[in-house]
């Protein structure tokens, strides 16, 4: 499996607060069944974003963890305006692995006024906006017409692994999730895991739950082959990704033979 996001770098936002919590954090993903990370420390008005440090920050966790789990360098980037002029003349700073796609976090307290035309910038430039976590967004979660709007026009959404079970984030994030992945609205489960025991990075859970209820064509859909896509920089088909629809049992029902009678 593949984790988009995760703040497994230490001292640079809200997420690992020690050298050793980032190596538990990361051994903890490769226990899990983890492959490749991507390391994606926040860029908003509280956390600057030093591209090259994050890079020195991942050679170092990279030497302490060795090569079974691959650390690749993104941002959880804030959608303000000064970040989107960055962006948009440095498309390699923010975009995962350099490659093209940017996870856009959404500001949680004001309306999406003149988001269409941020996307179309960002677009024009060569970069391919992920929203983080609509299920945690205020403005988001209500407005399931836009989303879909939006996904019909190229854009893609990411979901958070424990939103699914809706255990930490609300118990209406589960029916959330349940229901954007029925309407194709889902490409990618993340961790968007802050340390190693209230919000961990681990997908496994979210594995099996997919697994479960979509089946395990689904499941890989959305923790490999698309994320592989990602951090490799190649492209996705655009629009939404319905889950398979489950099979019905079929009942067959056979009528009893009359005493004395045979086949003929």
């Amino acid at each position: 499996m593949i984790d988009i996001h995760n703040h497994l770098l230490h001292g640079l936002d809200d997420g690992a607060d020690s050298f050793e919590t980032s190596v538990a954090m990361a051994r903890l993903a490769r226990n899990a069944g983890t492959t490749d990370i991507v390391a994606t420390p926040h860029s908003n008005v509280s956390y600057a974003y030093d591209s090259e440090l994050v890079k020195q920050r991942i050679r170092e966790l990279q030497g302490a963890v060795g090569e079974e789990l691959k650390i690749h360098r993104g941002c959880d980037f804030h959608l303000s305006a000064h970040n989107i002029q960055m962006a948009v003349r440095d498309t390699r700073r923010f975009s995962i692995n350099g490659l093209g796609y940017l996870l856009v976090e959404f500001p949680e307290v004001s309306a999406l006024q003149g988001i269409e035309q941020i996307f179309e910038t960002l677009r024009e430039a060569g970069l391919t906006p992920v929203i983080t976590h609509p299920e945690r967004n205020p403005y988001l979660l209500a407005d399931f017409s836009r989303l879909a709007r939006w996904v019909d026009n190229g854009i893609y959404l990411q979901v958070t692994a424990q939103s699914l079970f809706g255990d930490r984030f609300g118990a209406e994030t589960a029916p959330w999730c349940a229901k954007a992945l029925k309407m194709g609205l889902v490409h990618f489960v993340a961790s968007d895991a802050h340390d190693a025991r209230v919000r961990p990075p681990r997908l496994d859970q979210a594995k099996a739950h997919l697994e479960q209820h979509y089946g395990e064509e689904y499941a890989e859909l959305l923790l490999v082959t698309h994320p592989v896509a990602v951090i490799e920089g190649r492209s996705l088909v655009p629009g939404r990704v319905f889950p398979p629809q489950k099979r019905e049992r079929k009942w067959f029902h056979f009528r009893r033979r009359p005493k004395g009678t045979r086949d003929t």
